[in-house]
């Protein structure tokens, strides 16, 4: 093992990662043993436990985020254990409690104690100290147990998700526009929870709360013939879309991606961070600083529109390597299967363009910079992306998440990125100086209209070097 190449590549790989995560370790404990002083510095004439209570929400809500995006989901294979004499109540809540031990759920304590024992029983008492510390730490784990329940809905009931995703975004514009104060409700939450300390009654309650949502969901879905039942039934409902059977082999093929995407846990993952692509904008849009920087609103606008689409462009035939073989063997009309992928490239940036033309509230600008990216993605930044997709040659594991994952990632796939994002803003810098912006805008969405002209010969170019790529692809996904 220790000849291995790759055993040693990912020694490597962890080592360096151990080492940096080492330092995160470290800062954050030098964080909380100095906090009094941070926000001293920060605020001299306000009280650090009501400035440190005023932030706890919005740390919760990026925790939320964070947890939802990068931390997977505990998981068991429920069939070797159903046979045995074990009570399935304990099945479950072995599953629904492994997440308690994840890192991520004792990071801010390296903050938190050093902070409750430093400051709050400096300046209340001890015991207000231990039952602040107390609240603080439950509401961390019922982060954990909500976000793990919610990632289950999402698969199983997307409309909890989406209707959880609409308040969440509600809270976020409603503190935005002054309308609520989430830093006042957080300072008043946590500074009554010090006088009163019955009121620690309440995180134990919602701890509680969001365990009992992932046993009674996790008992319910026990059954290993419902739970392929389910499956088949899901997976059978995406190859049924009557649209799709009316394109022939094109809508077949169409059909199978959306069908590869759903099923792995890799492609699945990106497709929940569409969210985190589309709302991009809401960090620079509302800034009038940004207002007159269209050079960079031109990177906002393609990461906005076409970045679910280089996820998917990128590692196309990635995706296939573990059955690429088969698709060589029996394939026979590979323009088919070229188009079909392209179509579902647009697709894709269709779907995410249209669900930013409401970014037109902010500006009307932002709408002809976000339309005019649009057409550069379908018509320019797709086919650059698939043809250097052809040098694709590392098999890529479908059955792990996408976050900190790059088994099956090669230099290609970083290095493309560089001319998707700053092409478009070099194109636009030379009318940019001349004053001229609105010109610069259009000549890049003409660009985007002459590859939409041409698509058909510029599909055939991709093609052809499909056809020579194709046989050292195969090759390389067998290693």
């Amino acid at each position: 093992m220790k000849r291995s190449s790759i055993w040693q590549k990912n020694l490597g790989l962890n080592i360096l990662l151990g080492f940096f995560l080492l330092i995160i370790l470290l800062e954050l404990l030098m964080v909380g043993l100095f906090i009094d002083k941070i926000l001293e510095e920060i605020k001299p004439d306000d009280d650090p436990v009501f400035i440190f209570n005023g932030i706890i929400l919005y740390y919760l809500g990026i925790e939320f985020f964070l947890r939802f995006f990068m931390q997977s989901l505990p998981t068991l294979n429920i069939e070797t254990y159903l046979h045995l004499p074990v009570k399935k109540s304990s099945i479950v809540h072995f599953v629904a409690g492994k997440s308690v031990f994840m890192a991520g759920n004792y990071l801010s304590w390296l903050v938190a104690i050093p902070f409750a024992f430093k400051v709050i029983a400096t300046e209340r008492d001890t015991a207000s100290a231990w039952i602040w510390l107390a609240g603080f730490i439950l509401l961390v784990f019922t982060n954990n147990f909500f976000v793990t329940y919610i990632k289950r809905q999402l698969v199983n009931n997307s409309k909890i998700v989406g209707i959880f995703g609409l308040i969440l975004i509600g809270l976020i514009l409603f503190d935005y526009f002054g309308i609520i104060s989430l830093s006042s409700l957080s300072a008043t939450i946590f500074g009554r929870l010090l006088k009163s300390h019955t009121l620690l009654i309440v995180p134990i309650i919602l701890i509680i709360l969001t365990y009992s949502l992932n046993y009674f969901f996790l008992r319910s879905k026990l059954y290993p013939d419902e739970v392929s039942h389910r499956k088949k039934e899901k997976m059978d409902s995406l190859s049924n879309i009557r649209y799709l059977k009316q394109l022939g082999l094109t809508g077949q093929l169409f059909a199978l991606d959306l069908r590869m995407i759903w099923r792995h846990k890799r492609t699945r993952s990106i497709v929940y961070m569409a969210p985190l692509f589309l709302g991009y904008g809401f960090f620079f849009y509302p800034n009038p600083e940004y207002k007159d920087k269209l050079g960079f609103l031109i990177f906002v606008g393609i990461f906005m529109t076409g970045g679910m689409m280089m996820n998917y462009l990128n590692y196309c035939f990635s995706y296939e390597s573990n059955y690429f073989d088969n698709i060589l063997v029996n394939y026979r009309d590979f323009e088919k299967y070229i188009r079909s992928k392209y179509l579902f490239a647009v697709t894709i940036t269709t779907v995410c363009f249209i669900l930013t033309i409401p970014y037109v509230l902010f500006s009307p600008q932002i709408l002809l910079v976000n339309t005019m990216t649009f057409l550069y993605n379908l018509g320019v930044l797709s086919f650059v992306l698939f043809y250097f997709a052809t040098f694709s040659k590392k098999r890529m594991e479908m059955t792990k998440g996408a976050t900190f994952n790059y088994q099956g990632l090669s230099a290609i796939h970083w290095l493309v990125m560089l001319p998707s994002f700053l092409l478009p803003v070099i194109i636009y810098a030379p009318f940019g100086f001349a004053g001229a912006k609105t010109a610069g805008l259009l000549f890049i969405g003409a660009l985007g209209l002459a590859g939409l002209m041409f698509h058909k010969s510029l599909l055939n170019f991709i093609l052809r070097q499909f056809n020579k790529r194709k046989y050292l692809m195969a090759e390389g996904f067998r290693e």
